[in-house]
């Protein structure tokens, strides 16, 4: 049995908060560059060029990415050999987050209820998702994200005959209706399977899997590729002002699901697709 205390959970949740506002996952940051070089549109182009030296000047100045510093989700993976000390995980995570806003100088965007809309003013609570697993450290992604793009998200409850084709024509659909809402170049994370919620969750994990990573088996991967090219033909382009580059990446994963069903959930990210992840 491993012994990790809360104060350290809640340290490592307050600096990744920090982190994720200031500096662009490698995998994006790497894309995001290649997207310039390839872009041919002259506007498109330029917007890339804009984006990338934003990028630079958050993460030399210390500053958000991005006005909008997310609501803070949080995935973490539990070791069953570990055992917590000192006080209650959800506490020690959302004191992390509220500390990480508040140091961090980051827009507190939370509201306490979805109808009267008064403001936690400290960016809590966040969305958080536990999984027990081997081993005796605990895994914490940290993946703040903006409801510009959070709000174009869909889900397709699609009929097993449905098949392929009409998991690309809702993704495509989706894409489209977005256009410049969600500020492309954007990642797409698809979750196929399981049910109503269970796709939705794995929509989320898949925006937090590298987009140099494809998927292992060689239909999804396959599917992935192909609906990358599709997005990119769409003309949309960089903020939504046309050219070939719409989608940095689409990342899909799957789950089993009923025989009745064909579970589907779109989340779309916006460039700036936050997420830094340490093990303690």
């Amino acid at each position: 049995m491993r012994y990790i205390s809360v104060e350290e959970i809640t340290t490592n949740i307050k600096e990744m908060c920090i982190e994720a506002n200031y500096k662009l996952a490698s995998d994006v940051d790497k894309h995001i560059r290649e997207a310039y070089t390839k872009e041919t549109s002259s506007l498109g182009k330029s917007v890339l060029k804009q984006l990338n030296e934003n990028i630079d000047i958050a993460a030399s100045e210390s500053i958000p990415i991005c006005q909008d510093t997310g609501m803070t989700i949080v995935f973490i993976k539990i070791g069953q050999e570990v055992h917590i000390k000192g006080g209650l995980l959800e506490e020690a995570i959302n004191k992390g987050i509220g500390l990480g806003y508040w140091e961090g100088y980051l827009r507190k965007s939370v509201v306490s209820d979805p109808i009267l809309r008064e403001n936690t003013k400290d960016n809590t609570p966040g969305v958080i998702y536990y999984e027990i697993v081997a081993g005796d450290k605990i895994e914490i992604t940290v993946a703040p994200k903006g409801f510009g793009s959070e709000n174009m998200s869909r889900i397709y409850m699609l009929k097993p005959a449905d098949g392929i084709e009409e998991i690309k024509h809702a993704v495509l659909e989706t894409v489209k209706l977005a256009g410049p809402n969600a500020c492309p170049p954007i990642v797409v994370g698809i979750g196929i399977g399981g049910s109503f919620e269970k796709c939705a969750l794995l929509a989320k994990r898949a925006l937090i899997r590298s987009i140099d990573i494809r998927s292992d088996k060689p239909h999804i991967r396959k599917l992935e590729e192909e609906l990358l090219d599709e997005i990119n033909k769409t003309g949309i382009g960089p903020a939504g002002l046309g050219g070939k580059i719409t989608a940095l990446g689409v990342n899909i994963e799957t789950y089993p699901t009923h025989i009745a069903g064909l579970p589907l959930a779109i989340n779309i990210s916006c460039h700036v697709n936050r997420h830094v992840t340490r093990v303690i």
